[in-house]
């Protein structure tokens, strides 16, 4: 493993702290029922940083005149290994990392009381997890109770991810490697789903089908729970059962990705269990198409975050309009909010090694500027359920169309092209099943 780029971003972190020291812990493992855990994935905040991917370890890091950067990891154990696998030790775990020293996990307590002794703060992500918070509150008072011996215990504590946020939120070229790995293997498994997808097979047969793709390709796991939502699911934003039945003449809306190095892919695509679009599917479809187009073409460096939600929305509203589904201006729809009845989520978030990703979205009561090497779904939507006004034809459609998108010096580049989604690419793909 390179380990340079986060030995370079512990650095940037310590200067932006300037002084005091911050302790970053990984996520826990978390039992799944009686003796068995669930797959482990490590702590995003503390994988940026560490690139460490074992459970019970920590970072801390020391600013000032003599910086440091201090792993606490497992101790080596032969006998555990035999049961659970491989495990570095923190001898071999600071070389292999690059980290000016490390201790075993259990020390932790111990030398971060030593290291906060006479720092102004400490740094930590407050509230994040019961058990780091009492452990920073186990050392801060091994400080306090040697105050009468002149030693001071930081008279501040600050949250620590809002710095390390701002640095996540522009991706190198290490972590855009990445990205594009799960975008592309993310795009396969969406093709293969649709493939696959005919009258009276499971919904969760075509998860099935997404999850082979991403194993087969390397990915550990998906990025997050696959939506593979047929018919009136469609219409659940989340709906995450994948146990209804496919029907001929319903859509099929899938929201799925898998994630690499810990980097997320994010995608949905819809397409017709028959392999043709009903007229009626085909309006709705080309409209949030359209909404998605002129989303993305806000996406360039100098823009701001809000500008791709509001040119999808005014296309969404146009043609709620247009459908019969909602009366009057589009202004007028729009600041009434009668839209959200079809239409009630945003059209992104920022993406990377969490799905809805690291990163505030306006800054000084402003909506952010997009620069280059940050990353953002564009994902409009269109959800209509059976209720007054909605004509029998376009009851239970849902529509949901998802790209991840890089702000570019020029412009953007959408990483997930390669999952198909213009209506005559869809219908042509599945006519060849």
């Amino acid at each position: 493993m390179d380990t340079k780029a986060f030995a370079e971003r512990r650095l940037r972190l310590i200067e932006a702290m300037g002084s005091g020291v911050a302790v970053i812990p990984t996520a826990p493992e978390r039992i799944r029922n009686r003796d068995t855990h669930h797959p482990y994935r490590f702590d995003s905040y503390f994988y940026y940083l560490a690139g460490f991917p074992e459970p019970d370890a920590a970072l801390v890091l020391v600013a000032g005149d003599a910086p440091q950067s201090i792993l606490f990891c497992r101790e080596k154990d032969s006998e555990r290994e035999v049961w659970d696998g491989f495990r570095y030790g923190p001898d071999a775990a600071r070389e292999a990392f690059g980290f000016d020293a490390a201790h075993p996990i259990g020390m932790l307590e111990e030398k971060l009381a030593e290291l906060a002794a006479d720092r102004p703060v400490l740094f930590h992500s407050i509230g994040y997890d019961p058990a780091s918070d009492a452990l920073v509150v186990a050392a801060l008072n091994r400080v306090r109770a040697k105050e009468r011996s002149g030693i001071a215990a930081p008279a501040r504590i600050e949250d620590v991810r809002a710095l390390i946020d701002e640095m996540r939120v522009v991706k190198d070229e290490r972590e855009l490697e990445a990205m594009r790995r799960a975008a592309r293997i993310s795009a396969r498994a969406h093709r293969r789903a649709m493939l696959r997808a005919a009258p009276a097979r499971h919904e969760y047969e075509l998860e099935a089908e997404l999850l082979h793709e991403f194993r087969a390709a390397g990915a550990a796991s998906p990025a997050y729970p696959s939506i593979v939502a047929s018919g009136a699911n469609a219409c659940v934003l989340h709906y995450v059962a994948n146990d209804g039945v496919l029907r001929d003449g319903d859509l099929v809306l899938i929201d799925a990705a898998c994630e690499i190095d810990g980097y997320a892919a994010d995608i949905t695509r819809c397409f017709p269990v028959s392999g043709r679009f009903s007229a009626a599917q085909r309006d709705v479809y080309a409209l949030v198409l359209a909404a998605q187009a002129a989303a993305i073409g806000c996406v360039a460096p100098g823009r701001n975050w809000d500008e791709p939600h509001q040119a999808a929305l005014r296309v969404i509203v146009r043609g709620l309009i247009d459908l019969h589904l909602i009366e009057g201006s589009v202004d007028a729809a729009i600041e009434s909010g009668a839209y959200r009845r079809f239409y009630m989520h945003r059209t992104g978030h920022w993406l990377g090694l969490d799905v809805h990703d690291a990163g505030a979205y306006k800054r000084a009561g402003a909506w952010r500027t997009l620069a280059p090497g940050m990353t953002l779904t564009v994902e409009p939507g269109c959800y209509i359920r059976p209720g007054e006004g909605v004509p029998a034809a376009l009851e239970n459609v849902g529509v949901r169309i998802e790209d991840d998108v890089l702000v570019t010096a020029d412009g953007c580049e959408v990483l997930t092209a390669d999952a198909v989604k213009r209506i005559d690419d869809i219908e042509a793909a599945m006519a060849g099943r």
